[in-house]
């Protein structure tokens, strides 16, 4: 017997700009312009099709001393870039230049542009690359891991009294996290909310002294984007006379799978720090 049946819609897939991608082809030719996510496009099993990285792309650091650098994440080699004929490129809001993007687009070469702002994010963010790519088994691994690593943050942060952090990113001058950034969300769900409670600017400078540092319980020294070392530790304690402890900026600051492997850091490092 026939039956009449509508054909189906093409699937597509929405990135942070609304834009909707397609199922790639066979044979994609991907570059990743922003670290975090050169990482999660291996963890993804993409790694055969990644033709073109930025500098500060470093891990999976052994495979990828044999993927192309295409400059930084600013200052792109455009030229090299095309040279690398990439069906996709992916960029983020933060981290690119938009002129960039834009030129990109201009070429005919599809530009997924992502924008986590929270570790939950990363779920929209496996599952966009998963589907465009054509693993979303995996992609649906990571959702779970990421789950339960959340609901483990979760249970400690309510455990635990909640503390007033100062998170450093540089120094001369120096630099702090807003509350609307992806790091202070990270912090947020092991029970450390960051000072001072601003939304923006997302990376204010601050002179030692200023009125609302009274409400600092605990200061972490990150090790990106400055290098903080254990000779800073006094420096910093001699300004506020707080708990002064060095942190992995990977950890808290890189999204993608990094970000399951970052929330279980947090947390032995909140257990740790409770302990002491």
């Amino acid at each position: 017997m026939k039956t009449d049946t509508l054909p189906r819609a093409p699937q597509v897939f929405t990135d942070a700009l609304g834009q909707a991608h397609p199922v790639a082809g066979p044979a994609p030719r991907i570059v990743s312009l922003v670290p975090s996510i050169t990482e999660l496009v291996c963890d993804l099993d993409l790694g055969s099709a990644l033709v073109g990285r930025t500098g500060f792309c470093v891990h999976p650091r052994d495979f990828l001393k044999q993927v192309p650098k295409l400059g930084g994440t600013k200052d792109v080699h455009l030229d090299k870039l095309r040279q690398q004929a990439p069906t996709h490129v992916i960029v983020n809001i933060d981290e690119n230049r938009r002129e960039v993007m834009e030129e990109i687009t201009r070429w005919g070469v599809r530009v997924i542009v992502t924008h986590p702002c929270t570790p939950e994010d990363n779920r929209a963010l496996y599952r966009l690359l998963g589907g465009i790519f054509d693993r979303e088994t995996v992609a649906e691994r990571l959702v779970s891991a990421l789950d339960a690593a959340l609901a483990d943050a979760a249970a400690l942060g309510a455990a635990l009294p909640r503390e007033r952090v100062l998170y450093l990113i540089w120094r001369e001058p120096w630099m702090t996290v807003a509350r609307s950034t992806y790091i202070s969300a990270c912090l947020a769900r092991v029970g450390w909310d960051t000072v001072p409670g601003v939304i923006e600017p997302r990376y204010p400078a601050f002179d030692w002294g200023a009125p609302w540092q009274h409400e600092v319980e605990r200061v972490f020294l990150s090790s990106e984007p400055y290098r903080f070392r254990e000779t800073h530790l006094a420096e910093v304690a001699q300004h506020l006379g707080r708990p002064a402890d060095l942190i992995d900026g990977e950890m808290v600051s890189w999204y993608g799978s990094r970000a399951v492997a970052g929330l279980r850091y947090l947390i032995e490092l909140r257990r740790r720090l409770a302990g002491a």
